[in-house]
């Protein structure tokens, strides 16, 4: 089939315009603040990623605008050929102490760390095994690979132990969210870990949700379980609580070192921006120096679980900042969204096949500089769409 009769055939998302429902692609006319600007219109932002509150930091922008006049907007090239600048390195260099590994890796992205590790550390003779709600891009990672891909329940140590028992020794790789994405639950790191040194395997974590949320000072899920030096690999984005974009992974050096030369991902992308790097080397400073922030972010966490269980919303798994409320169908979970961005909330609606059919979600999530007072304003909006819209979520589950 042409490419162009499969677009025509795709008609659900002008189906979805048509009801005046559509979610996607909102443009915002203001910085990722805990307020931003939508049509014209102040809404309160319960959707960002931006958990420290540093994508628009004085400090952060200033580095960013600085690393511009010094260096440009672009670096012309890979890292592999001209594109590595002295503030790679640098980065390079402080996130290894920060994480607590001997060497880091930059890549442009995130997505691009999981598809370029993965495919490039498991032989087409070996087995990656991933939980069956890791990210998307740790599944493309799997897709590129040339080895075999095996899927476990969810969270389920028994189900993990009996696939790797079933790899009789012939290696590979469990690669986990430290913190899942969407239900916002952690990685049973230490059983993972134990398991996977019964069964002689790597482990790696993309802890994109993990950097700046948890164990002491941010340094992630791993730092969190104390089980950092039991992780082989540790991905990191800077799109979260680092503010800008692009990702890194924090290894062994001669690991780092084999990375270098044969990931595809790194080598045949373009090199991440200057601004780009300054920014997070600024955020990464700040982080360190205001670990109040860390604290701020939990407070507002469980504020939030507060409210949502006085009025009798169910959180789901969440034990972070990450709190997924189960809807139920695509087209309500669509209309909870709408409805909420009329009475000034931004939130974002998970829909199949990102989730199971009939386990749509509304997906909140939670900054260290949001204040109590819209945290609340959240919850009352909240309440009042969920019942406005009769939303039973003891009917759902």
């Amino acid at each position: 089939m042409r490419i162009r009769e499969k677009a025509r055939l795709f008609t659900a998302p002008d189906e979805v315009r048509a009801m005046g429902l559509y979610p996607y692609f909102r443009p915002i006319d203001s910085d990722q603040d805990t307020e931003v600007i939508i049509e014209g219109r102040r809404v309160l932002m319960m959707g960002s990623n931006n958990y420290l509150g540093l994508t628009n930091h004085p400090e952060v922008k200033a580095a960013a605008i600085e690393a511009i006049r010094q260096y440009g907007c672009g670096c012309a090239g890979s890292r592999f050929l001209n594109g590595t600048l002295r503030i790679h390195l640098e980065l390079e260099e402080e996130l290894a102490e920060f994480i607590g590994k001997e060497a880091t890796l930059l890549y442009t992205a995130g997505f691009l760390v999981n598809q370029g590790v993965i495919s490039t550390v498991v032989a087409r003779n070996e087995t990656v095994v991933i939980d069956r709600t890791d990210h998307a891009s740790i599944i493309e990672g799997c897709r590129l690979a040339f080895g075999k891909t095996v899927k476990y329940e969810h969270n389920d140590m028994a189900a993990l132990e009996r696939a790797l028992k079933a790899l009789n020794g012939s290696g590979g790789l469990v690669v986990v969210d430290g913190v899942f994405s969407m239900e916002g639950d952690i990685a049973r790191l230490p059983e993972i870990v134990k398991l996977a040194g019964q069964y002689d395997v790597d482990v790696m974590v993309d802890d994109a949700h993990g950097i700046g949320v948890m164990g002491e000072g941010g340094r992630g899920t791993a730092a969190h379980f104390g089980v950092n030096d039991k992780v082989d690999l540790i991905m990191g984005t800077f799109s979260k609580s680092l503010g800008s974009i692009g990702g890194f992974v924090a290894s062994d050096r001669i690991v780092i070192e084999f990375l270098k030369h044969q990931s595809r991902a790194l080598i045949f992308a373009a090199s991440p921006p200057p601004a780009s790097v300054a920014s997070v080397r600024a955020a990464l400073t700040i982080m360190k120096r205001e670990p109040e922030r860390i604290q701020r972010l939990w407070d507002n966490t469980r504020r939030l679980w507060a409210g949502l269980e006085a009025i009798g919303v169910d959180k789901g798994r969440s034990e972070t900042p990450i709190v997924p409320v189960l809807i139920g169908d695509d087209l309500t979970a669509f209309r909870v969204c709408r409805r909420l961005q009329e009475e000034g909330v931004f939130v974002n609606p998970i829909v199949s096949p990102a989730v199971p059919a009939g386990g749509a979600l509304m997906r909140l999530s939670v900054m260290a500089t949001h204040t109590f007072e819209q945290i609340d304003r959240a919850v009352e909006k909240i309440d009042k769409v969920m019942k406005e819209l009769k939303v039973k979520q003891e009917e759902q589950r």
